[in-house]
């Protein structure tokens, strides 16, 4: 059986952290699960450690997303994981929709699996901002790969090894979703799509207000034109 590690990033998450890890648990009792403390202000380290089973890392102050995640792609790669599962601590990604991302992992057809929102019935409803942002990212990162990707903002994403190791090196900072796919693409690593559930925010509330989503776009597209120009290796 395949060692997983379930990556919970959290960022203030006190409402939902424990309702998450509990249903993780529930769902994938073989798996591991750590929480990446993203200098949360709230309870949200402690609420996490209070759950037996669970290694939590703090960081040091709120470092973003990418900060977060790439340090468990680093635990991940040091404790010597073969499957990574990425979670979001706010209760959008439904744990029961894991299996789903690691299949094909395991059956070796892709290196990164990613959950889809706009495959099969499609019943996500993002705002008109956040919709138009997706689309603008789909359309560019699918000329760049050659592929056609729906979702390329989703975090809820599953990697094997290799890409365990990639992105203990490699990692976006900021918004690195949509980064990461054109780095992973130039590695020419294979990347799949699979249609997902997802919910809406069991609590709080989303930090994307439609201004910060103009900024977010034009900073996310300069910065993937940017990273055509890196050089990456394997």
């Amino acid at each position: 059986m395949s060692r997983i590690l379930i990556i919970i990033p959290a960022y203030n998450e006190a409402e939902s952290i424990e309702a998450v890890i509990s249903v993780v648990k529930k769902e994938l009792p073989a798996a591991d699960i750590l929480v990446v403390n993203d200098g949360s202000k709230d309870a949200t380290s402690i609420l996490a450690k209070e759950i037996g089973g669970v290694v939590v890392v703090d960081l040091p102050y709120n470092m973003g997303i990418g900060a977060a995640m790439q340090t468990g792609y680093r635990y991940a790669d040091l404790k010597n994981y073969e499957i990574a599962v990425q979670v979001d601590a706010d209760g959008q990604h439904p744990p029961d929709q894991i299996k789903y991302l690691t299949t094909p992992i395991i059956e070796k057809e892709a290196d990164i699996v990613i959950g889809s929102r706009f495959l099969g019935k499609g019943e996500y409803n993002p705002s008109l901002s956040r919709n138009i942002g997706i689309k603008v990212f789909s359309a560019v990162v699918s000329m760049i790969t050659g592929q056609r990707l729906t979702d390329t903002t989703s975090g809820f994403r599953a990697v094997n090894k290799k890409v365990i190791k990639f992105f203990a090196q490699y990692y976006p900072e900021d918004y690195p979703e949509v980064e990461a796919l054109v780095l992973l693409r130039k590695a020419r690593f294979n990347i799949m799509e699979i249609p997902i559930r997802m919910k809406a925010r069991t609590a709080g509330q989303s930090s994307i207000t439609p201004l910060h989503a103009i900024y977010y776009m034009i900073k996310v597209l300069l910065a993937v034109f940017i990273d055509i120009l890196k050089k990456v290796e394997r």
